[in-house]
């Protein structure tokens, strides 16, 4: 394999990992492998540490492709609980609110799901990545300051309903590229009259790569260890400056 020309790796991102942490093992481990100091490692697309799923990670000059690679389409399977909600929208902080769920039916969720089916306006996250002002929004959440996100555009193809009880829905989502299912789960529980924040979260899909193509980050170490790989010329050189 070629990290230098540009290789891409599918990663099943694990529970608690950020995205740069898989981001940094790969790195390191192909540092270490090819004993240089430098090398360009990225992912297309970012996943919260409280998400599991698809990543994929591209070296070399691979990272180019990263913005044709994160626009592909979607897939998420995510777990919302009804009747609360949180600040950050999932299970980062704090339930802040409670409210009834005797009212909810299956029918009804179905018929709320439905009107998110299409394009539609989201607000982001108060919790997220968007820049306001030059300042990352979840910093300024986490200190406590008001966030004001203008709503962006997005397409949702498919949502359907995997389980149902009136606490907890499991729904199938794909989307297009910028969906924050967070938001999208505090839009339902809005919908439904109970409030909502995610409890889980696992991406199925990327384009065309799907979460049973992709390896484990220790299956994917100990392929990088194991595998034939393509040095670059210079480093036949003992004194060429990569070398540790």
């Amino acid at each position: 394999m070629d990290f230098i020309a540009g290789e891409t790796l599918y990663i099943d991102k694990p529970l608690g990992w950020t995205s740069f942490d898989v981001v940094k093992r790969i790195r390191g481990t192909l540092l270490r492998r090819m004993h240089m100091k430098k090398m360009k490692v990225g992912h297309a697309g970012t996943l919260d540490p409280l998400a599991t799923g698809v990543m994929i990670v591209v070296t070399g000059r691979s990272t180019k492709l990263i913005d044709t690679l994160q626009a592909g389409v979607k897939e998420y399977v995510a777990t919302i609980r009804l009747g609360a909600t949180t600040p950050s929208f999932d299970l980062e902080t704090e339930i802040d609110a409670t409210y009834p769920t005797d009212h909810i039916t299956r029918e009804g969720v179905e018929e709320v799901l439905g009107r998110f089916i299409g394009k539609i306006e989201q607000i982001p996250p108060s919790f997220s990545a968007c820049k306001v002002d030059g300042r990352r929004a979840y910093n300024m959440a986490r200190k406590g300051h008001e966030v004001e996100l203008k709503p962006k555009t997005l397409v949702i193809d498919e949502l359907e309903l995997l389980e149902f009880a009136p606490e907890s829905i499991t729904v199938r989502v794909v989307c297009s590229k910028g969906t924050y299912i967070r938001a999208l789960a505090r839009d339902i529980g809005a919908a439904l009259g109970s409030g909502g924040y995610l409890t889980a979260l696992r991406r199925t899909r990327v384009g065309d790569v799907r979460v049973e193509d992709c390896l484990s980050v220790d299956d994917a170490v100990a392929m990088l260890n194991e595998v034939e790989i393509t040095m670059p010329e210079q480093n036949d050189s003992p004194d060429h400056s990569n070398r540790q």
